[in-house]
């Protein structure tokens, strides 16, 4: 397999803070990669610097390299709007913009690159709303309030923004963790159709789920990179002790 995304020798630190310590593993392409670890770990900090979210953040510094298609987005002249629209991200809680409707919420990310034709924003809207199996459900009160929408919902409309862009990786960082075990189920089944067009890194504090929905695991703790590799591997057999002791549960 491919590797969509190259971490070398990542370091994050925030101030003083070294929050992640030479981190260097792969994303293969059109695959689920898992980031799993205690809170605190480094996890959503490794999410957030692939789509160079920390540039936002004061005092925030990443050195090594993070490299999409064999280019660092880290160099200069390396355009940041650019790899965001390329890197899609689905936070934890569910936002999608208040006063908007359903369908300007799915369009809204599109419309940013321009102006967009009304039978064109029709048509993504449509297609982008039907790849998160959402279509049926809101396709008559398309210009209704988005908040209307449950949690489970309003996450899969919140993915259906982030594809409506048509980004190469998709970031979801704890997608699941404000939402009910039907909700959840969803989501994981879609991340299982989703990976056939695009490289998703799920970042959770769920064990289980990370066995169901990823083909690849990455186990952090205190910032540094422990152990990584196939999914089933890892759960059944790790090569790591502390690895071993996270998912048994003996400390977490």
């Amino acid at each position: 397999m491919n590797a969509k995304v190259q971490l070398e020798n990542l370091n994050v630190h925030f101030g003083k803070a070294h929050a992640v310590k030479g981190a260097s593993m792969e994303f293969p392409e059109n695959s689920v990669t898992a980031i799993i670890g205690p809170s605190g770990c480094g996890k959503s900090t490794v999410l957030r610097s692939i789509n160079r979210m920390h540039d936002l953040t004061p005092g925030a510094q990443v050195t090594g390299k993070i490299v999409l298609d064999g280019r660092d987005i880290y160099e200069k002249g390396c355009d940041p709007v650019a790899i965001r629209r390329r890197i899609g991200m689905v936070f934890q809680k569910p936002n999608p913009f208040p006063a908007m409707s359903i369908y300007d919420n799915v369009i809204a990310g599109y419309k940013l690159n321009g102006r967009v034709k009304r039978a064109e924003a029709d048509e993504i809207v449509e297609s982008s709303l039907r790849r998160v199996a959402l279509w049926d459900e809101v396709k008559d009160r398309l210009k209704s309030a988005a908040t209307n929408l449950s949690g489970g919902q309003q996450q899969r409309l919140c993915i259906a923004r982030t594809v409506a862009v048509k980004p190469e990786v998709i970031l979801m960082d704890e997608p699941c963790s404000a939402l009910d075990p039907i909700a959840t189920l969803k989501i994981e089944e879609l991340i299982e159709e989703l990976k056939e067009q695009y490289t998703v890194i799920i970042v959770t504090h769920n064990m289980q789920q990370a066995a169901r929905v990823s083909d690849t695991t990455a186990f952090f703790y205190l910032g540094e990179l422990v152990e990584y590799g196939d999914t089933k591997k890892l759960f059944t057999n790790p090569e790591q002790k502390q690895t071993e002791d996270y998912i048994t549960g003996r400390f977490g």
